[in-house]
């Protein structure tokens, strides 16, 4: 017998839902009868994959101008003892190792209108498909350049600016701007950290690559970052603003979290937990077309769910009086 549950259905409940994200709370509030167990097997047995996500935001992809920003998210599940994907892993949020599921997540953040748009993402479970987090970014890459995806360049932190990983980008004829360690070997034997770097920039050899320039940029904290790219002639600037464009995705990250119920599902089988994602992924797509065509904030949009809800139970609490 068909499942009454869907696709459909469950993405809605996760944009206008801000509590509970539960399949017990699905089948309370579904418009037609539903039971918490048939939504649970439902979510186990269903396929929501990447490429579902790439069906969703192809459009806001394709033939525009953006740069394609790679990070990772660990979702904690540090309550949790009998989730399948979840392991013990480090998290830049915490700074700490976690339990938790990894998320690797390709963003598009257009250069013109300032857009973003998820289209790819890998969950890394090592025990499950033997990948590590630097493989599956080398397959999207690929991946996503056989779709048409054209960036003007890939940006990320330096966990991913291995040397596999940055040849892997030059094979595809892409630029890229990434994070380097400050122990990095450059020119002859000398690291990064003991170099003498304006601020314009410094052009420097490094080992088993080839040339690029490298950046070096102070925080007020007096953080260091090294900033390595493959650019023809950048400017302190360009690279100043790609960086910037980084954050993008930590925003999207944190969205993800707040407002889709990222982190907020409990089922134990793997195949859930992926589809739980999917899904949420596939919710901010939704709340953030929504927003483009409404022209309103993150937090309007938040508020708009729930406003009717308060300003009827206020109008019975101010009846009672």
């Amino acid at each position: 017998m068909r499942s009454k549950c869907s696709k459909e259905l469950y993405v809605k409940f996760l944009k206008v839902t801000s509590q509970r994200y539960s399949a017990f709370s699905l089948s309370e509030v579904s418009p037609r009868e539903l039971s918490h167990d048939s939504i649970s097997r439902w979510l186990a047995d269903t396929r929501c994959r990447p490429k579902d996500i790439w069906l969703s935001s192809k459009s806001s992809v394709i033939n525009t101008e953006g740069v394609l920003i790679a990070d990772e998210s660990v979702i904690s599940k540090s309550r949790s003892n009998k989730i399948d994907l979840a392991r013990y892993m480090y998290s830049g949020n915490e700074h700490d190792i976690v339990k938790g599921i990894g998320v690797l997540s390709f963003l598009w953040s257009r250069t013109d209108t300032k857009d973003m748009s998820p289209f790819d993402y890998r969950i890394y479970a090592p025990p499950e498909d033997g990948k590590t987090k630097n493989d599956h970014f080398r397959e999207m890459l690929r991946n996503n350049h056989a779709r048409g995806v054209n960036p003007e360049a890939v940006i990320a932190d330096s966990w991913y600016s291995s040397l596999n990983n940055l040849k892997c980008i030059r094979s595809l004829e892409r630029n890229w701007v990434m994070g380097l360690r400050k122990n990095r070997i450059v020119n002859r034997g000398a690291k990064l950290e003991d170099l003498d770097i304006s601020k314009g920039g410094l052009r420097v050899h490094l080992r088993g690559y080839g040339w690029i320039y490298v950046f070096k940029f102070k925080s007020k904290n007096g953080r260091i970052d090294y900033i390595g790219t493959n650019l023809e002639s950048p400017t302190r600037e360009k690279i100043k603003s790609y960086v910037r464009m980084r954050w993008d995705i930590e925003v999207y990250h944190r969205e993800l979290k707040q407002t889709c119920g990222l982190e907020l599902c409990q089922a134990r089988a793997s195949r859930a937990q992926r589809n739980h994602i999917g899904f949420s992924i596939l919710c901010w797509i939704e709340l953030a077309k929504e927003r483009a065509k409404a022209n309103i904030s993150f937090y309007r949009q938040n508020w708009s769910v729930i406003k009717d809800a308060i300003s009827h139970q206020l109008a019975k609490e101010l009846a009672r009086a």
